[in-house]
Parts: C-alpha cells; structure tokens; sequence
C-alpha cells in the first residue's frame, strides 16, 4: 500500500511540473513586427471585494459581434478566470498614438450601471501575453464636497499603453488611463461614449527569463523582509521557551516519576499507586466514537501530506506569480491522489481499535493491559476541563503564525503577491513543532490528574489552533480589510470555516501522533502489572 501511494504521489508531481513546464513555455513567444500579440480580457470587480469579479463583457462595453473564449485550463477555472479577446488590439512594435475602439450611446439603465461600478472602486484585469494587467474603470470627484449627493461621476474613455521589449519578446506592459479624458455618469440620461486607445512600444535590456521578477519583488521588500524574520525569530522564541520548559520541567517530573515508581516496585507491594502509573489500565481503553476518531485522523493524515506536498512545489518555483490556477491545479490533483492516505490511515487505525464489522488482525500496541471495568475520573478543577485546555494549546501555536498570518490573508483575500515559501514553510514547522510539544505537556498533564481519556482530549487540543485562525478572520475582516456585501461576507467566512477545518483536522492528527508516542514511551518505561 505504501509504495503505490509513493508511485501515485511521484506521479502528481511528475505531472503538476510538466503541465508548469507546459503553461510557461506556452507564453514564450518570439514575435515579428506588427504580428498580434494575443490580449484578453479577463475579469472586473469591486476591487476591495476580490472575491466579487464578473465577466469583462456583464458591464455594458462595446459588445463585440463574435466573442472569443480562451480555452482554460482546469485552475484557471477554480480561479474564476474568464478569459475572451479584448477590443484592444496591441501588435508587436507598433506604436499606436489615438485608435478608436468603438462609438456607443448610453442608455439611462446602461449609465446607472456604470456609475455604480465606479462608485464600488472597479477595477479590470487583462492578460498580454500572459503578463497580467490592471486599471481603474473611473473616479469618483469628492473634491470641495461634503454631501454624496453633489459627487461627479467619470469614466475614463482612454487607455494609455507601454510595452517593452527585448528582441522578439514582450518583457513588460502597464496601462493607464487618461485623467482628462472623462464621461460624465453623474446623471441618469443618454450619454455618447466614444473609447480610445494608444500604444507605446520601449526596448529594455531585461532578459525574458526575469520579466516575472517584478510581480514578486513587493514581498521582498527589505521592510518586508524584516517584519517576515521578524515573525521568524518571534517563533523561534516561542519554540526555545516551550522546549526548555518541557525539557527542565517535565523532563525532571518524568525522571522524579521514574525512580519514584522503580522505589514503589521495591516496595510493598500493597502500597497504593497515585499519579498517571495508577491508571495504566485505562490510558489505552479505546475512545469513545471510534470510527469518527478514525476518520479524523486519516483525513488530517492526508491534508498534512498535501500541505507538505504543497510547500515541496512551492519550494522548486512551481507557483511563480500569475501561473495561473497553477495553485488550484496542485491542490485539486494532490488532494485526489492522497484520497487513499486518508482511507488507509482511518481503516488501519480503526481496526487496531477493534472496531465492529471489520476482518483484521491488526492489533493496537499497547505496553500496558487494559483492565476490564473503567476507573473513575476525579474530579477536576475547570482549568483542567476540556474547553480551557484546548485554549491553552491552541494559543502558543497560534502566536508563533499570527505576522505571517496577515501577508497569507492579504495574498489570498486582496491583491497582494505572496512568493517568499521558504519563510512560510520555517514557520509551518515551527507550527507543528509547537503543537506537538505543547499537547504532549497538555496530556501529561492530564494524566497526572488520573483522567485517562486523553485520545480525544490530545486530538481537539492539538486541532484547536484552527479555531484561533477563524477567530482571526473575524479580526482581519473587521479591522485589516474594506471587504463588504452579503456575496464577499458569505464567501469569505464560509471558505475560511472550511480551511480552519483542514488545519483542525491536520494539527488535530499531529497533536494526537506526538501524544501517542509520549504515552506510550512513559508506560514502556515503568513495570506495569
């Protein structure tokens, strides 16, 4: 079983670099004078709403009389691409001083349309050549008035061009637009709208290898980078405090336990056992809900190896700015062939736990007899409960990712690029660090207070940090983002709840693994009869 995952995880990644290799030699044209360079027009949306986009054409535009479509690749849909050929026509190394797109007249319906478009900040974005472009579709003049009611409403009816080059490839494009050159939407009546553009081609030394180098340069920033080692070295603390005390606190307890139970064996052998020796009958009795328990940590198995599946492709330059759905490409593939990860994890598991209707042989390996009757549970003071200690666990992990968490929330729910992975994969491993240490704590303590059901207590504590994660979404949504409407709340809270369950799920499983193979260490070390 485990090589044939080996042979399909080998083959996904075999296959996700050729497609890579595939899209970017697909955009490495060479390209003769006047030859067209394919333009298209992908998307326009509120531009603080990222999620809200549309198709180009769903605003009223010169509608062409035979729309074109991109054929898109399966990310480029899960991305919400809407690829067609734009009005604009850009051929190679022609300078274009005033072209006329087209002559339209504005219904009242059509200018209301607009107008509102503009007043929720829209923006456009077009692909040249597979390098991406953006621009405002207006402004809205506030300037000198107090009341909404006196604000001017413009279109801008120009677009400027600049495109540079270097031999036979297109390195660079932006386009602006004209601040002079307006259309009044301010009131509801016929408007005649008449749309230009202009081209102007520049040669630069820039090799054609580097033209993407731009788009990630604004996370590389040395302010950037500062506030990201930064939350390097805030981790690194938090994981040198939390190991030191593991290691001069409960080391030293688990020493002191040791040779106080090895004292006891010499002892009389009546003598009562207290501590987490006295339920070694119990700490391996099987959790309640076995097969839900199975299938929790199959599936947090799987999205762990996804995540680092994930992080190796980032890590090799898979994910380099605007390859397109190449990120959702990965995610969908992987998250497929590791299906069988989860499915073996939760049925092996599941029947180790002798689970019912189930033909195996499989056997839970336990140092120590579980005895035939249950122990009680003391009673415990409410810090020790399970919702206090899941929020204990759940906020050194967290305060170890909360810097790195905003640039992640501003890549994937704004506009910014996100390219530095090395940095976010220290700090992932610093996350599962901190999680595993600080649920082994957790259990230990736990079962110094002789509550020996530990197996889903470790499970939620180690989960528990994904619970943090979406109440910072509430935070970022509120106080760091100017998202608003019913479509972008409902959209945002609704795929953030989704993905704080994968990390509950995943930190959830490796909680309960680093716990495992702490209770099972201590027990093997002392006699248990």
């Amino acid at each position: 079983m485990g090589k044939i995952m080996a042979c399909c995880l080998f083959a996904a990644i075999v296959i996700l670099c050729s497609l890579t290799h595939v899209r970017s030699d697909a955009s490495d044209h060479r390209y003769k004078g006047g030859e067209d360079v394919p333009l298209y027009a992908n998307k326009v949306g509120p531009f603080h709403n990222p999620s809200e986009t549309y198709r180009y054409f769903d605003l009223p535009f010169c509608y062409p009389a035979h729309l074109q479509e991109k054929t898109e690749a399966l990310g480029e849909v899960l991305n919400g691409d809407r690829l067609v050929v734009a009005p604009y026509k850009l051929e190679f190394q022609r300078d274009k001083e005033s072209e006329n797109v087209c002559k339209k007249k504005l219904t009242q319906e059509e200018v209301s349309q607009f107008r509102t478009a503009v007043l929720k900040d829209y923006y456009f974005q077009m692909y040249y050549d597979d390098l991406p472009i953006w621009g405002f579709l207006g402004k809205v003049d506030k300037e000198g008035k107090y009341d909404p009611s006196e604000y001017k409403y413009y279109l801008f009816k120009h677009l400027h061009f600049e495109v540079f080059y270097n031999k036979d490839r297109v390195i660079e494009i932006s386009a602006k637009s004209d601040p002079d050159a307006l259309v009044d939407l301010t009131e509801d009546k016929e408007v005649d709208l008449e749309l230009t553009y202009s081209v102007k081609w520049k040669e630069t030394d820039i090799p054609f290898e580097k033209r993407m180098e731009k788009y990630s340069q604004s996370s590389s920033l040395p302010h950037h980078l500062e506030i990201h080692w930064f939350s390097i070295i805030n981790s690194c603390v938090t994981v040198l405090l939390l190991t030191g005390f593991l290691a001069t606190i409960l080391m030293r307890v688990l020493k002191n336990d040791f040779v106080k139970y090895a004292h006891d064996e010499e002892a009389a052998d009546d003598q009562e056992e207290t501590g987490w020796k006295y339920i070694h009958g119990d700490v391996f009795r099987y959790p309640k809900y076995k097969s839900l328990f199975a299938a929790s940590l199959g599936s947090g198995t799987q999205l762990f190896t996804l995540a680092i599946f994930i992080f190796m492709l980032a890590l090799v330059g898979v994910f380099y700015p605007y390859n397109r759905g190449a990120l959702f490409t990965a995610l969908v593939v992987i998250y497929a062939l590791t299906s069988g990860i989860a499915g073996y994890t939760a049925a092996s598991f599941y029947c180790q736990l002798e689970g019912n209707n189930w033909n195996s042989k499989a056997e839970f390996q336990a140092p120590c007899r579980t005895a035939k009757f249950p122990r009680e549970i003391p009673s415990l003071p409410w810090y020790r409960k399970t919702l206090p200690q899941m929020a204990m666990a759940g906020f050194l992990p967290f305060s170890a990712i909360y810097i790195e968490l905003y640039y992640i929330f501003a890549s994937v729910w704004g506009h910014r690029i996100y390219t530095i992975y090395s940095i976010l994969f220290i700090v992932f491993i610093i996350l599962l660090i901190v999680t595993a240490f600080i649920t082994v704590a957790l259990t230990y303590f736990q079962l110094a207070a002789e509550d020996h059901e530990w197996w889903w207590r470790s499970f939620l504590c180690g989960g528990s940090t994904g619970l943090f994660i979406y109440g910072y979404c509430l935070y970022y949504y509120y106080a760091r983002s100017d998202m608003s409407g019913f479509m972008q709340t409902s959209f945002f809270f609704g795929y953030m709840a989704c993905i704080c369950y994968g990390f509950f799920l995943m930190l959830g499983a490796v909680g309960f693994r680093a716990a495992l193979f702490f209770v099972r260490h201590i027990y093997r070390s002392i006699k248990c009869e």
